[in-house]
């Protein structure tokens, strides 16, 4: 019927503060230019539905449609960030963050001074001295000034890293490569902001430069990129430093016990290591925090005892002279040296990366009440040893501990040495996932190794390959001296990305005042910059390790990403207009048989390419078609209410559906395709209800509009999408059945009887006993089997890139069906060529 056609009417779950309901616009186009389907007078539409956006109807709260994530995993976001958290409850979350957060940069005093004086012999005190004051300022500069009182306020919603501050930039100025954005994932909860005020018109130029420059675009994603890609070779080069560290202390406690011995002992420790990360860090997790408590509280008390022991001449270092003099002593071993120094803040970026799991506060607490002071300590007290015995240098931390404690410290080493490996292979995990979430890594397998704890996953294909690569490293360098030079150059590349990314947050979101805004990168953008020329001095001594796995990843991610970019951007492109659907009729042109074919695509709007390809494939169609998308925003979690936009597209005799799933970086994607279809299935009848009580309202609202507008929203007209308004918003029956007697009274005045009845509709009925019909004929899934290729007039790379190194990617990753968890016995898939 011309009459009940509605043109892509777009439904959502909006959660508001207060009772009221208005009408929302949903008609979210992709923000790739494409041709509107069809042209209609502007002033004509505005007339018919001018007054209808005007009016307000009453808006419920957000219910969940179809979550499949929560129900598999209970409690998988709690919000540890709670805005009035206990003292205890912080206190407990600050204890908590010794076993995950600080591991590494607990262990660094195993090697920091013998990597240090490797390269400065020790001839005079001025040595000594010089090296600790270096160490002391460089962790109270780096660690505490910079990320505990200034990184750790640029988080997300409590998420930290390298991807977290990507996808805040990315909220506030639209830099995301993938052109998938629309109007209404600004209305998820944690996408809201604070804009740039007017008065600050500093963030609004920046944010215009941003979103105009194609090039500053690709800039802050390869900037982004190349910071993920040193974190991933940062989780190959830390087990092998870190054990092999632990593990050199029985060189000279048992004869005999050389460097053979020393690889292949962390070669089986490793090894060991990594076949037990496929069970889940939850059982050994509670131990975790106890050992570095106990590691901390030997750090702390060794270097007591050999500062009363050895004398506290070394407090002098306190005075930052003695970097002056220890520079000018040893010139250019002085500058060598820095990259030693570098080793006593590795694993900082820890503190900013693991945020999710924690507190800014609780970060804080522990690093400045229990880790600064028991690190001062631990280099304080090895310097003091050292000025009575300069021999020692080469294994400084075993040779200061007390007679008689050596093997329960060497146990405790080798404990905390694990663990810091394991916190870091674990943040490796989490930094690809999150790559992949935003479009930028191969679809890899990924087991959840937690029902409550989200964070906690495992990728078998990463976790093989790190340990390869550690055996791989430890036998071919066999030092930890080589290894440290490699080290550094990872970590003080972590730290320069971070310092820019935060810079950019502070000129753009926080609105700084210009002075200090530029006075942040100057101090510490300085101080990494000196130390990573002292580093880069290093390439040839193992330094081009990271720079060799940094540049295998960003070439894989960055090529990854452009691929997609270009192949989303080729279906918007291809899409069907409308006027082509319209002329094929409700049949579509071939058969309408009962079932429910789910078609999966990529498009946010408009009807896609592939449904042409399915249409000449095959005989006959299923009655009832659901588009689904599923969409990663960049926030950490879409909460569940908020997760789902439903739209009916094509007039209603089409049965033709959208459903748009979002999900955050951190969301957990773990379904059950039986509950899925049930729950689409509720969705669908949900949908439709709303729709006819919707419907009924406007009808009502028609008749009575004093200006005489007969027009309604169920009159389909075709249009421009992004001029279009949406005239159906969803209203929850349930939400009304909940209100109390007085808010019962005023719904009934203002909705009127049409709407309560809306159930005994009969076109409502047909549709749903239409609905159950295609159900008992069971689900189907709809997928393309597409290859990517280069158009012929591209340039030379491009097609290199694209037909060989993209489409090796696509073929050696999960494929669609393994990454949606589509049962197979129901998959039809069709052959699909996209031409970019």
């Amino acid at each position: 019927m011309e009459d009940d056609r509605i043109e892509e009417s777009s439904m959502k779950l909006l959660v508001s503060g207060g009772s009221d309901y208005k009408w929302v616009d949903g008609n979210e186009v992709d923000s790739e230019t494409a041709q509107p389907w069809t042209q209609v007078d502007e002033d004509e539409y505005s007339a018919s539905y001018g007054s209808l956006r005007r009016r307000l109807v009453k808006k419920p709260k957000r219910v969940d449609s179809f979550d499949v994530e929560a129900m598999e995993i209970g409690g998988s976001y709690r919000g540890h960030h709670l805005k009035e958290a206990s003292v205890w409850h912080t206190l407990a979350l600050a204890f908590q963050t010794l076993g995950v957060v600080y591991g590494d940069l607990g262990t660094s005093p195993l090697y920091v001074f013998s990597d240090v004086f490797s390269k400065v012999p020790i001839t005079s005190e001025i040595d000594i001295l010089g090296a600790l004051s270096l160490v002391l300022y460089t962790i109270a500069l780096v660690p505490l000034a910079k990320y505990v009182f200034i990184v750790l306020k640029a988080n997300d919603n409590g998420e930290g890293g390298t991807f977290a501050l990507y996808s805040l930039i990315c909220r506030y100025a639209d830099v995301n490569m993938l052109p998938n954005r629309q109007p209404a994932d600004k209305q998820i909860s944690s996408f809201k902001l604070r804009l740039p005020t007017p008065e600050l018109q500093r963030a609004l130029n920046i944010k215009e430069v941003l979103e105009s420059k194609s090039s500053l675009k690709t800039l802050l994603l390869l900037l982004v990129l190349m910071g993920t890609s040193l974190i991933i070779g940062d989780g190959i080069l830390t087990p092998a430093m870190s054990v092999m560290s632990a593990v050199s202390g029985l060189q000279g406690e048992i004869d005999g016990f050389g460097t053979n011995a020393v690889v292949i002992v962390s070669i089986v420790i490793l090894v060991g290591l990594f076949s037990i990360q496929r069970l889940g860090t939850s059982k050994v997790g509670i131990t975790f925090a106890p050992v570095l408590f106990l590691w901390f509280f030997s750090l702390g008390s060794v270097g007591i005892y050999n500062l009363f022991t050895c004398g506290i001449a070394v407090l002098r270092a306190v005075n930052p002279a003695y970097i002056y003099f220890f520079f000018k002593k040893n010139s250019k071993q002085a500058w060598s040296a820095l990259g030693g120094c570098v080793l006593c803040i590795t694993g900082a970026e820890a503190m900013f990366a693991d945020l999710g799991h924690f507190s800014v506060r609780s970060i804080q607490i522990a690093f400045s009440c229990i880790v600064f002071p028991c690190l001062l300590l631990a280099y304080m007290g090895q310097s003091a040893y050292l000025m009575k015995h300069p021999d020692s240098a080469d294994r400084i931390f075993y040779d200061s501990i007390p007679d008689g404690f050596f093997w329960p410290v060497f146990v405790i080493a080798t404990l905390a040495a694990m663990i810091a490996s394991q916190a870091m292979i674990s943040a490796t995990f989490s930094c690809i996932k999150q790559s992949m979430a935003l479009g930028c890594f191969p679809r890899l397998k990924i087991v959840h190794t937690s029902k409550r704890l989200m964070g906690q996953i495992y990728i078998p294909a990463i976790n093989w390959f790190l340990m390869i690569m550690c055996v791989l490293v430890v036998w071919i360098f066999q030092s930890t001296t080589d290894i440290a030079n490699a080290y550094g150059i990872a970590e003080v590349g972590v730290m320069m990305v971070s310092t820019a990314l935060v810079t950019l947050v502070m000129l753009l979101i926080w609105q700084t005042n210009l002075f200090l805004a530029l006075v942040f990168p100057l101090v510490f953008g300085s101080v990494e910059l000196t130390y990573l020329s002292a580093v880069l001095t290093k390439i040839k001594e193992g330094g081009w390790l990271p720079l060799a796995f940094a540049s295998c990843f960003l070439c894989i991610m960055f090529t990854w990403n452009y691929g997609s970019v270009l192949k989303y951007r080729s279906e918007v492109r291809d899409k069907i207009s409308m006027d082509v659907m319209l002329g094929l009729g409700p049949c579509l042109g071939t058969v309408r048989v009962p079932g429910v074919g789910l078609l999966y695509n990529e498009l946010v709007q408009g009807i896609p390419s592939i449904l042409g390809q399915f249409l000449l494939s095959l005989p006959a169609i299923h009655s009832t078609i659901v588009f689904v998308c599923i969409k990663y925003v960049p926030v950490p979690v879409v909460p569940q209410e908020e997760r789902f936009l439903f739209r009916r597209i094509c007039p209603k005799e089409y049965r033709m559906f959208r459903c748009i799933a979002r999900y955050g970086y951190k969301d957990v994607r773990k379904e059950d395709h039986h509950a899925f279809e049930q729950l689409l299935l509720e969705s669908l009848k949900k949908f439709l209800r709303k729709e006819a009580q919707d419907l009924a309202l406007e009808s009502n609202l028609t008749e009575l509009d004093s200006n005489g507008v007969s027009a309604t929203s169920k009159d389909w007209v075709p249009g421009n999408d992004a001029a279009s308004d949406l005239r159906t918003p969803l209203m929850n029956d349930q939400r009304l059945r909940e209100v109390g007697t007085s808010t019962t009274g005023e719904a009934s005045v203002s909705l009127p009887s049409c709407v309560i009845l809306a159930d005994e509709d009969p076109r409502l009925e047909y549709e749903l006993s239409a609905l159950r019909e295609a159900v008992d004929s069971g689900f189907t899934y709809l997928l393309a089997d597409g290859d990517v290729r280069a158009k012929k007039e591209s340039w030379f790379i491009k097609k290199l890139v694209i037909n060989y190194f993209y489409s090796f990617l696509r073929r050696n990753c999960r494929a669609g069906a393994a990454t949606l968890r589509v049962p197979h016995m129901n998959i039809i898939q069709v052959g699909m060529t996209y031409m970019v």
